[in-house]
């Protein structure tokens, strides 16, 4: 398992029509196969701030939804919405031992 987190710094004017293109994307991105899980989340710490946070079987899984018709519109889209460059960081989702 793959753990995912894009972190996004949102301009101020353009948060709702971001918060509008991300949900067929949320959507779509749910249905496939692979996807365990796919929430955006806003920052209660910074204003504006929202961070991705996707679930994923195995890489094959992530390699299909970078180039899923969904995704690929939606970072088409995104450098309208971003006041900086995406922040992404992957996790294993293996279990750390004590």
């Amino acid at each position: 398992m793959l753990i995912i987190h894009a972190h996004l710094q949102v301009k101020p004017d353009q948060e709702q029509a971001f918060l509008e293109a991300s949900k067929p994307l949320i959507q779509a991105s749910r249905a496939e196969a692979g996807n365990l899980s796919y929430d955006l989340k806003k920052s209660t710490d910074q204003d504006h701030h929202y961070t991705m946070v996707e679930t994923w079987q195995d890489a094959a899984s992530i390699e299909a939804h970078n180039t899923s018709t969904h995704f690929t519109a939606f970072v088409g889209q995104a450098q309208a919405f971003m006041a900086a460059p995406m922040d992404v960081t992957v996790y294993a989702g293996e279990r750390v031992q004590k």
